[in-house]
This record gives structure tokens, C-alpha cells and sequence, in this order.
């Protein structure tokens, strides 16, 4: 299944790539469920972001590895994989685009995942969905 949400700020390419760092990264997590970072290298190749996550009658971990990033004057782009995954989620891919685009700057998140039946990947898709919108105001405050 895939999400696709934009969201365009008023800040450069350069102030809104370096702003994506692990205060960010907590910032965007909606309230539930709660999120503690225990590693956020950054989102090169190779940088890998491990979070454990309370659920209040489970906790779970969750593991991104960065497997690919481009940078040029025009856009930034890092993917990153899912390698440990909380239930119910067998796969997970997730690219973040950032492009210029004259004065403002487009921030798209681009999900795909999988659940561990069709099923429960369709009832994801509204959750989703709408945890990747909770982050729109955010980009928006933040990056003015």
C-alpha cells in the first residue's frame, strides 16, 4: 500500500535539510504511541534510526536502515528500509523528498508498506494516513 503527502514550507532547500535531525525526528511522532529514540545517525546511506515504541500493553522496536540518499542543488532524497518492524508490519519503505521549487520548498513523504495480511494493510492505510498528515503543521511551524 502507499501515502504520498506534500507539504510545502516557507524556508530554503539548505535550512530545511539540515533541520532534518532527530528533533525533527521526535517532533513528527504523533502522541501515540510514544516513541523513545535510541540511535539516529542521520539520513545518509548508511545511517540507521532504531526507536522503541510503548503501545501501553506491548512495547516493540522499531529499526530504519538509510539505504540510499542524493543530494543536488535541486532536491534532496533519503529512503529509509525497515529492517525490525513492531507488529503488524512485514515491510516498510519510506522516501523523503525535499525539492526546491522558486521561494518555497516541497517536503513529500512517500510510504510503502505491508502488513502481515491484506487485511490489516488496508485498516492501516486511514492510521497512516493520518499520522503522515499530523506532520504538515509541523514542517509548516518549524520551517516557517
Amino acid at each position: 500500500m502507499k501515502i504520498k503527502i506534500s507539504t510545502a514550507v516557507n524556508a530554503d532547500l539548505k535550512t530545511v535539510i539540515r533541520g532534518f535531525n532527530s528533533e525533527l525526528f521526535l517532533q513528527l511522532n504523533p502522541p501515540f504511541p510514544k516513541v523513545t529514540l535510541e540511535r539516529f545517525d542521520g539520513c545518509k546511506k548508511g545511517d540507521i534510526v532504531k526507536m522503541n515504541l510503548n503501545f501501553i500493553l506491548w512495547k516493540d522496536e522499531w529499526r530504519s536502515d538509510i539505504i540510499h540518499h542524493e543530494v543536488s542543488t535541486e532536491h534532496f532524497l533519503f529512503i529509509d528500509e525497515g529492517t525490525t518492524l513492531p507488529f503488524p508490519f512485514s515491510q516498510w519503505k519510506h522516501q523523503h523528498l525535499i525539492e526546491r521549487t522558486g521561494d518555497k520548498t516541497i517536503i513529500t513523504d512517500n510510504i510503502e508498506y505491508f502488513a502481515k495480511n491484506h487485511i490489516l494493510t488496508f485498516l492501516l492505510y486511514p492510521l497512516l494516513y493520518l499520522q503522515f498528515l499530523y506532520r504538515k503543521p509541523i514542517y509548516k511551524k518549524i520551517f516557517g
